[in-house]
């Protein structure tokens, strides 16, 4: 399955895989640079920047997730205006 992922700080669009059994918690903008994680009360990016949620929502309505653990921290700024801790 695809979705069309779009950066909510510079616009640009890219297709992305989506994981069949799996959410994805970040996504590099190839455009701006930024790092997108999933909104407050979502699972994945794809489903709060994706043209359509992730697989494990389409099929059971329930996230597949485990909390996210978002760092603060030096790095690229995110999507949601936090930093970035993973090491570049």
């Amino acid at each position: 399955m695809h979705s069309v992922l779009t950066c909510p700080l510079c616009g640009a669009q890219s297709t992305e895989v989506m994981p069949a059994d799996a959410c994805r918690y970040f996504h590099d903008c190839y455009a701006c640079g930024a790092i997108l994680q999933p909104k407050p009360g979502d699972c994945c990016v794809f489903c709060s920047y994706g043209s359509v949620p992730c697989p494990p929502i389409q099929q059971s309505g329930g996230c597949c997730a485990i909390p996210c653990r978002q760092g603060e921290g030096e790095g690229k700024t995110l999507a949601t205006g936090r930093h970035d801790s993973r090491p570049s």
